[in-house]
């Protein structure tokens, strides 16, 4: 499964975790998907669209 926003190409991002012994862990920051009917069309959103999308209707 894609993890990718359909409307703004977002995807995840890398990050380096530090532990309390500041070991350094590579890992991926997943981004919040959810799919939603846009134009009749479901697609898979991020929640920052969604959000725009909110303050673009009024």
């Amino acid at each position: 499964m894609s993890r990718i926003c359909d409307l703004c190409g977002r995807g995840s991002r890398k990050f380096v975790q530090s532990s309390h012994a500041n070991n350094k862990t590579l890992t991926r920051k997943l981004i919040n998907l959810q799919v939603k009917t846009v134009d009749g069309v479901r697609k898979k959103v991020c929640t920052r669209c969604i959000k725009t999308m909110k303050k673009v209707a009024k």
